[in-house]
């Protein structure tokens, strides 16, 4: 399956040096371009940001105090990017596939794509300082509620119950981004089988929960 990709203008917002157009989103821009695959946001500095966007450093304190600021907007921008990624994507599943594993894999291709929003969120939430992680735990929240939607959503059409749906939304975030962290140390060729072993791991939970609600029944 071919999963849907934005590209980092799609994500944060289009780039120029022009100096009637640069915005916040120029910003954001210029300090994902400046990341890469390893770097940690809390390394940026302010004229580095301001060199790579092409405007004056005193012209970056017009959209944000400080480069925390940009950093929390950054991840912010990355969290709704992904979640629009995954939304698309899910939307495309055929019918008679696993949506648990094709969501797996779909989380999972992220950490190659170009744009390198899932590694900025995955590195942040173990390695930023505490207002970046708590910005990227704020991200995970979203994930979770969606998650808790479309998970209820699917196992209503089943007509299966699940006891404490939100919880087993919560393990299941948590357990697919703890496997991404590990995947990003992982040869490629490691992939398919964690893609595997986790897709089994949230079937493992969503049965959990199913087998919970049966027995609160009885």
């Amino acid at each position: 399956m071919t999963t849907s990709t934005l590209s980092r203008t799609e994500a944060v917002g289009p780039k120029t040096n022009s100096a009637r157009s640069i915005n916040r989103d120029t910003l954001l821009n210029a300090a994902l371009a400046l990341l890469g695959p390893h770097r940690s946001i809390s390394t940026l500095s302010l004229r580095e940001v301001a060199r790579e966007a092409g405007i004056a450093p005193n012209s970056f304190y017009r959209h944000f105090r400080d480069t925390d600021e940009l950093a929390v907007a950054l991840i912010d921008s990355a969290g709704a990017a992904l979640r629009h990624i995954f939304t698309e994507a899910r939307r495309n599943i055929r019918p008679g596939d696993s949506v648990t594993r094709m969501s797996v894999e779909i989380f999972m291709a992220q950490l190659e794509a170009e744009d390198q929003l899932l590694p900025l969120l995955l590195r942040e939430g173990t390695v930023g300082s505490s207002g970046f992680k708590q910005a990227v735990e704020r991200q995970l929240q979203y994930f979770e509620n969606e998650i808790h939607e479309e998970m209820v959503r699917l196992e209503n059409l089943k007509g299966n119950q699940l006891e404490d749906a939100r919880i087993a939304a919560r393990a299941i975030t948590r357990l697919v981004f703890t496997m991404g962290a590990t995947a990003l140390d992982q040869e490629l060729s490691d992939r398919p089988l964690l893609v595997e072993q986790t897709a089994k791991m949230v079937r493992m939970i969503i049965r959990g929960a199913q087998s919970l609600a049966i027995l609160a029944d009885e």
